[in-house]
């Protein structure tokens, strides 16, 4: 996969805003004619979920946490439905992620906000998830995580937050498999076949397509997370 506006990479790659662009025949994944531009454009977070069950492992029939419910949590949380996760439990800290989270599958919702002793259940007997996904990119999250995972589990981070202090002994001594997850590769073309056969329904992400002279207004919309999750913004007739 290659990635445009990536500074990874020497020389720098540029990015895509432009109006013309020349890619490689390996980089066009076609959508179905009735897949709108708003759904195919959720090909890319929704690989980055693909990516991260592709870190973990099987999540066949397996008991699993995701903390941190925005875009690509939420789709991370359908894509674990279709890879037959047998109990979803969604964690956020707002109402509306939590909503699209129970849209898109999640079999119980906590808001740690409102409810902050809600996952004290799942920490019994060292923990009762197999596999948790922390989406978020909070050190609080991750903390929740280690208490509930069960030993041996497995532990995703999908969220960046920039540095954050772990608990070691509780790592080692739980026997944690604690692996990152960083974009995706051969997902990407997986997520746009799920798309296109609506094996995965993204809308309930979407909460708002603004038109481009209502720039300013999407973006700051998209800053509000109490309004909205995934903000996009419409070229057509621009």
């Amino acid at each position: 996969m290659r990635f445009y506006g990536s500074a990874m990479p020497f020389p720098h790659i540029q990015g895509g805003f432009s109006e013309q662009l020349i890619i490689e025949g390996y980089q066009a994944h076609p959508i179905a004619d009735h897949l709108s531009l708003s759904e195919a454009a959720l090909a890319e977070p929704l690989s980055v979920g693909l990516h991260a069950i592709q870190r973990a492992g099987s999540v066949l029939g397996k008991q699993v946490l995701v903390t941190g419910c925005g875009p690509i949590g939420s789709l991370l949380i359908g894509a674990l439905r279709r890879a037959g996760a047998a109990r979803i439990v969604a964690a956020d800290i707002a109402d509306l992620p939590l909503k699209c989270a129970k849209e898109m599958g999640a079999d119980e919702t906590i808001n740690l906000k409102t409810q902050p002793q809600a996952l004290d259940a799942y920490k019994v007997d060292k923990g009762q998830f197999d596999t948790v996904f922390e989406a978020s990119g909070s050190e609080a999250a991750l903390r929740v995580g280690l208490d509930t995972i069960v030993p041996r589990g497995v532990l995703i981070t999908v969220g960046m937050g920039g540095d954050i202090s772990l608990p070691m002994t509780q790592i080692v001594a739980k026997e944690v498999d604690l692996r990152g997850t960083f974009r995706f590769h051969a997902e990407f073309a997986t997520a746009v076949r799920f798309l296109n056969e609506g094996l995965v329904n993204g809308k309930p992400v979407i909460t708002s397509v603004l038109p481009l002279d209502s720039a300013i207004e999407a973006f700051d919309l998209a800053a509000d997370k109490s309004q909205s999750l995934k903000v996009q913004i419409s070229f057509q007739n621009a």
